[in-house]
Parts: structure tokens; sequence; C-alpha cells
């Protein structure tokens, strides 16, 4: 079990340096940036909080102290969550709040580690065995492990309240983001808190509750992590966004693909290259799939019946189709889903009317198109998505 813990100590130990070595690689152009040396005093305590609790797994005494380890690592931690709080001041706050916010949390923070060390030594902490900190019934020594745990619960609830308007209040995306992942942080230490707290209690009484005592590493760890991703998100944020977008682009590309080919099959010149060219820009294919879509679409014009009892017809059958598809969608969102299968069944009527060659006698030849808004490349892709989806729905449903 204690390899367990180690493991767990050493992993956030490890995710806090590798955060403070990102940072420290930023010193020349930050630091005059008070939130910069916030965040800078905020990683060098967690490095701290952890490499003494990896020390402490070990055992004996540290500098000649009994379980001085413990302490420095209880200590650092009060400390951190301090440094936390003063960097989400720093962060989202105006500098008067939050010079006025870092002088409340610097006073509560060094009241509690004098507090802590008072208890400490009166609870006789250098003397007693390594399990003792686990929990005990000694009334001093338990008092210190309850004071410490209630020092790390507090923060973490004020963190959380704070992180989702401070998420809202900003435009900076990156910093959103941030703040987003330090409240789901925030709610992952609050459970190490719980957990922790379980154990101290049941240990008092006697209780033994076994491989269980490890939730509260495994939650400390899990946080840590997440927090230090949080605090060095401008280092991986980027990439992973264009990894979504990318993924996001890949799907749409794929699900318009059933559309896209038929109307190919119909009107060939829609495309700028043979449909076997290899082309690397994802981007460049999904403007070129849309473009030729909507070529192709136009084409159909000629096909395209405006008859009221055949668009009635084809509405109905749509939205026959898009009930058992999309039942239970209601307002906007049903409507557009009408739509799209609408608009599907008229792309559907006019390709199997220029097969044969029969063109309607009200044709939207004619009459206008009705296209959507272009400029909006977004909504267009999403847009051709649904009706390639209500399009392929209503292939398989013939």
């Amino acid at each position: 079990m204690n390899a367990i813990r180690t493991l767990c100590f050493a992993t956030a130990a490890l995710s806090s340096y590798a955060a403070l070595f990102y940072r420290l690689s930023q010193v020349r152009r930050s630091w005059r940036d008070g939130a910069y040396r916030a965040l800078i005093a905020t990683l060098l305590l967690q490095c701290l909080t952890f490499t003494m609790g990896a020390v402490a797994m070990g055992g004996g005494s540290f500098l000649g102290v009994g379980n001085l380890a413990i302490l420095i690592m209880h200590l650092a931690a009060v400390a951190f969550c301090v440094a936390a709080q003063i960097i989400l001041l720093r962060w989202a706050a105006t500098d008067e709040a939050a010079a006025r916010g870092t002088r409340y949390w610097l006073i509560i923070g060094i009241v509690l580690d004098v507090l802590l060390t008072v208890l400490f030594f009166l609870a006789d902490g250098p003397g007693r065995p390594l399990s003792d900190f686990d929990g005990t019934s000694r009334p001093l020594l338990l008092t210190y492990l309850l004071v410490f745990i209630v020092s790390q619960a507090v923060p973490c609830v004020t963190i959380y309240r704070q992180c989702g308007p401070y998420a809202r209040m900003t435009d900076n995306a990156s910093l959103r983001q941030a703040l987003r992942m330090l409240s789901v942080a925030a709610v992952v230490l609050f459970l190490y808190c719980t957990a922790r707290t379980v154990n101290i209690l049941t240990a008092a009484a006697g209780v033994d509750i076994g491989a269980w005592k490890l939730a509260s590493n495994i939650f400390s760890a899990s946080g840590i992590v997440i927090l230090s991703l949080s605090l060095i998100n401008s280092l991986w944020g980027p990439p992973v966004s264009r990894l979504v977008e990318w993924a996001r682009s890949y799907r749409s590309y794929r699900a318009l693909h059933p559309l896209w080919r038929d109307l190919y099959e119909a009107s060939p010149d829609i495309a700028l290259e043979p449909p076997g060219a290899s082309v690397s820009d994802l981007n460049y294919r999904l403007h070129r799939r849309v473009v030729e879509i909507r070529d192709g679409w136009r084409d159909l014009r000629p096909y395209i019946d405006r008859g009221a009892n055949s668009a009635g017809g084809a509405a109905a059958a749509a939205a026959g189709t898009g009930g058992a598809a999309g039942g239970g969608t209601g307002g906007e969102a049903g409507a557009e889903l009408r739509q799209a299968f609408a608009e599907a069944a008229q792309i559907r009527q006019a390709l199997q009317a220029k097969r044969t060659g029969i063109v309607p006698d009200h044709s939207k030849d004619a009459g206008d198109f009705d296209d959507r808004d272009t400029d909006n490349f977004v909504a267009e892709v999403a847009w051709l998505t649904q009706v390639a989806a209500a399009y392929s729905k209503l292939c398989k449903a013939s």
C-alpha cells in the first residue's frame, strides 16, 4: 500500500515540476507580471508539498527530526492553497480587489501554519509512528490532522465557486479554459479531502477500511495533475484545440460524402479536381466539398418541383422519417431537422428526375433558390451535414 501512495506522491510531484519548468522558461518576458510571480510561487510550493510527501513515505526522520517531512508537506500545502487563491485573484479580479484578497489570504495562511506547527509539537509529532498521521485517537494529533484537512477543503470550495463566474467574465479563451480546468481540479481535490477525513475518523475509531484508504491518494494525485495542466494550458491548449477542430472537420467531411457523391455523379463538372486526387489540407478539402455540394444542388434547380402537392408530400415523408430519427426534439431544433429532411427529399426527387430526364412543370429554375447565409462557413457546414445525414437516412429507408 505504501508503494502505491509513494507512486501517487511521485506522480503529483512530477506533474508539478513539469509545470514549473515550463513556466520558468517564460521568466525573462513575464517576471514583472504579478500574476506570473504568484504562479511561480504556487508551483514551487506545489513541488515542495509532494516532494515532501514522497520523502515522508520513507519513514524515519528528516534533517534529524522525526516526521519533519510530514510537517513541511502540510505547511507547504497550506501555503500552496493560499498561493492558488492569490493567483486566481490576480487572474480575474481588479488590482484593488486582488490586493485586498491577497492580504486576507496571507494572514489566513500564516495563522494556519503557526497553528499546525504548534499542534504538531504539542502532540509530540516527532516521536509518533508514521501510521498515527493516517488517523489516531490522540486528541492533539487528531486535532492537528482535522485542522489540516479543513485548511485544504475550504480553498477547494472557494476556488470552485470563483472559477465559474470568472470564466464567464473573461474574453480570453485560454484563461477561460484554465479556469474551467481549475474548477474540475478543485472538485477532485475536495474529494481527496472527503476521503482523507474518512480515513482519519475511521482510524481514530479503530475501524480498518483496507484498500479504500488509497482513495485519498488517488484523488490527490489526479487533482494535482489536472491543476498542473490548467496552469500550463497555454502549452497544450492550442494544439489540443487544433486537434479537436481537425477531428470535427474530418467528421463533417465524411458525413457530407454520400450527398456529395450522388451530386457529383449527376453533375461531374462541380469537382475542381478528380475525386481520387490527394489533397493534404483538410480545411481545403472541406471547403471544396461544401462548394461542390452547393454547385451540384444549384444544377438540380430545373428538376426541383415547386408544386404544392409534391413539396407537401416530400415534406410529409421527410417529417415522418425525421420523427423516427429525431423524435423528442422540439422548437427551433425540431423545425430545422424537419427542414433538413424536406430539402433532402427534394434533392432525392430532383436527382431521380434528372436521371429520367423529366422536368417538372413548376421547377425552382425560375424561382429563388433557398440558399442560407454562406458567409458563416461553420454554420454552413453544420447545416449541410444535417441535410446529408437526412439524405442518407432517406436513401436507406427507400
